[in-house]
This record gives structure tokens, C-alpha cells and sequence, in this order.
């Protein structure tokens, strides 16, 4: 099916320009290191200095780490813990937080998640609440 971020960015009705591009569709579970350079090279490649990448929240961290060598952009990572189709979704509001952040962050790889911005290196999970902070 269409990407939820979609359906949030219609709701939205933004006033910027993006584009929307598929590189892979798997529980963050199945995600490789092959996949991974996979989507660091469509990132590298891509035209655009600020991205904002959809990721499962279960490996979003290795992926972030993966792509922090692409030092001359500015990539934000984000999920939801429960899928944005549910009414209680937290999607919205991170797909939100990723928007402002891209754009106004220096070049780097970040995490939204939880209301907050992290930088890749700085974030850690509660695996018993699912929560990011920043350590």
C-alpha cells in the first residue's frame, strides 16, 4: 500500500515541495546491513540535502548509525510506535517533529521520536517503556 507519510503529508496540505520514494519495504526487523547501504546510497545519490527517512522502531538506531557517514546532509530517522492508521498513532506528530527538524538542523543524522530530536549518537532506548531519550 501508499507509505502512511502519504496520507499525513495530504492531512498536512504542506507549502513545500517533497518527494515521496520507496527503497524498502520490511519490518526494521529483516533489515540488513545490505539493505542499509542500499538506502545509504540512495541517499548519497539523492539531490536533495534534507531527508527524512520512515523506519521501524525496532532497528532505527543501527540504521542511524549506519548512515551517520553522510556527513553533508541532513537526515532525519523516524517511526511510530503503534502504525499511523490506528487512532492513537504518535505518526503524526513524528513525521511533524521530522519536518521542523530537517529543517533547521545542521547536517547530521538524527532520530524524532517522542517528541524530541536526537542526534545519532546521543540516543538510547527503554526497552522496557519503548521510549528514546537522549543519553
Amino acid at each position: 500500500s501508499e507509505p502512511a507519510v502519504e496520507r499525513i503529508l495530504k492531512k498536512l496540505n504542506p507549502s513545500f515541495k517533497y518527494t515521496i520514494k520507496s527503497v524498502l519495504k520490511k519490518d526494521s526487523l529483516e533489515i540488513t546491513d545490505q539493505d542499509r547501504l542500499l538506502l545509504y546510497n540512495e541517499c548519497k545519490a539523492a539531490n536533495e540535502n534534507k531527508i527524512i527517512i520512515t523506519h521501524g522502531t525496532d532497528t532505527i538506531i543501527e540504521t542511524a548509525i549506519f548512515l551517520s557517514k553522510l556527513t553533508e546532509k541532513t537526515i532525519v530517522l523516524t517511526g511510530a510506535m503503534r502504525p499511523e492508521r490506528f487512532s492513537n498513532s504518535d505518526a503524526d506528530l513524528n513525521i511533524g517533529i521530522s519536518i521542523g527538524g530537517v529543517q533547521s538542523l545542521s547536517n547530521g543524522v538524527y532520530i524524532a521520536m517522542h517528541g524530541l530530536i536526537i542526534p545519532h549518537q546521543e540516543v538510547l532506548r527503554n526497552m522496557e517503556t519503548g521510549q528514546y531519550y537522549k543519553k
